[in-house]
């Protein structure tokens, strides 16, 4: 039986895997991404990218067009229910620090499109859609992935390293019997999609809007072609309860009591909210990246960004490998490296930025430290720079 060969077998065609396959591929590594759907995916996932990756992006020259896609934040508020605005934070405290001092709001599906696009580029790039990888196993010298092909062929692909950015629930993940348990939070979110302008209904609205109150509390994030009102639900409330119809319209009547009637809502869901870590980002040959490595609560909009980031390092570090300027050792940094950061940064200032949002006295603390944050430049710098990853993200490379 003859079994083809790959340097680097990239599992997953979302941002995460693509990304991945990109930096590969510029640097001159054969690649091969394996995706079990018939294409790219469509759906309404992550939506938000630091000015740390889009530094990232544009190395890869993706950037550019996603951002002339997306919808450009240059400042964060707080806001209280009557639409006060307690609080703003300008993104050009980064100036100096990123060639992005803004985050962008765009749907992760206007970015895989562009990076499927780039990889065309390269003969010896190639994305293989509708084909499944059931069996993956580690062989030491080489990993053997066995994939079930649109045809309905099953056949075996040798890969000297495999790069597992297959999402949540990790094919490869189980194949190899890693642990896939996850910690969820005490709630989960219910996402209200409207259609309607709010900063037209509110003036000098920012696209990016934390309203905290104690009688109600959730997040507004203005995209290029609609606005998303987030909202945490006591996981005790069933989540058909959550969707009824009229307990939308309540909860918008409560949220936005001068304006609700003048909403229109498009779509209303919920989605879980979880926290899970793998122990290791290395298994042998194979390399975790993304959703297949860590989950992190949506606040902050943490975990793609460590995705991406995490596609870069990944990208990097194996074409070294692969050109031999670096051994294999490196990989074991990287893992550890990308692991470090999840743990200490992402999840930790995820979590943070819901401080408060249950009222109470913690609400007055949350809110008393924004002011003062917001009220000393240098704490404010250090703020953007944590919250946009710029402190432990890669950097990005020269201009070659």
């Amino acid at each position: 039986m003859s079994v083809i060969r790959r340097p680097v077998v990239v599992i997953g065609a979302g941002p995460v895997g693509l990304t991945t396959a990109l930096v590969l591929a510029q640097a001159g590594v054969p690649v091969t991404v394996l995706e079990s759907e018939e294409g790219l995916s469509t759906a309404s996932k992550a939506s938000t990218f630091h000015p740390s990756t889009l530094d990232l992006l544009d190395d890869l020259g993706v950037g550019r067009d996603l951002c002339a896609a997306g919808r450009r934040v240059d400042r964060i508020q707080w806001r209280n229910l009557a639409q006060q605005v307690v609080h703003q934070l300008d993104y050009t405290h980064l100036d100096g620090h990123t060639a992005h001092p803004y985050r962008l709001h765009a749907e992760q599906a206007l970015l895989t499109p562009l990076l499927l696009e780039a990889l065309a580029g390269h003969p010896h790039a190639e994305v293989c859609f509708a084909t499944t990888a059931f069996d993956i196993r580690d062989h030491g010298d080489r990993v053997r992935i066995w994939a079930q092909q649109p045809s309905g062929r099953r056949a075996p692909l040798d890969a000297g390293y495999v790069v597992a950015a297959d999402g949540s629930r990790s094919i490869v993940r189980t194949a190899l019997g890693l642990p896939s348990a996850v910690r969820e939070y005490p709630s989960y979110a219910l996402r209200i999609i409207t259609d309607t302008a709010l900063d037209e209904l509110l003036p000098g609205l920012s696209p990016l809007a934390y309203v905290r109150d104690a009688r109600q509390s959730y997040s507004l994030l203005g995209m290029p072609d609609h606005w998303r009102l987030i909202f945490r639900i006591p996981g005790s409330t069933p989540r058909d309860q959550a969707l009824d119809r009229e307990t939308v319209g309540r909860l918008l009547a409560r949220s936005l009591p001068d304006v609700h009637e003048r909403i229109r809502v498009r779509d209303a869901h919920t989605y879980r909210l979880a926290a899970f870590v793998l122990p290791g980002f290395q298994s042998g040959r194979v390399l975790f990246a993304g959703d297949a490595a860590h989950l992190t609560s949506t606040a902050g909009g943490m975990n793609m960004n460590c995705g991406l980031h995490d596609a870069v390092a990944w990208g990097r570090a194996l074409a070294q490998v692969h050109h031999r300027t670096a051994g294999p050792a490196g990989l074991t940094d990287v893992a550890a490296a990308r692991r470090r950061v999840v743990l200490e940064a992402a999840i930790p200032r995820s979590e943070a930025r819901t401080a408060g949002i249950d009222g109470g006295e913690e609400l007055n603390r949350a809110m008393n430290e924004i002011g003062r944050m917001t009220a000393d430049p240098a704490r404010a710098t250090d703020y953007l720079l944590k919250a946009s990853l710029l402190d432990c993200a890669p950097r990005p490379q020269p201009a070659r």
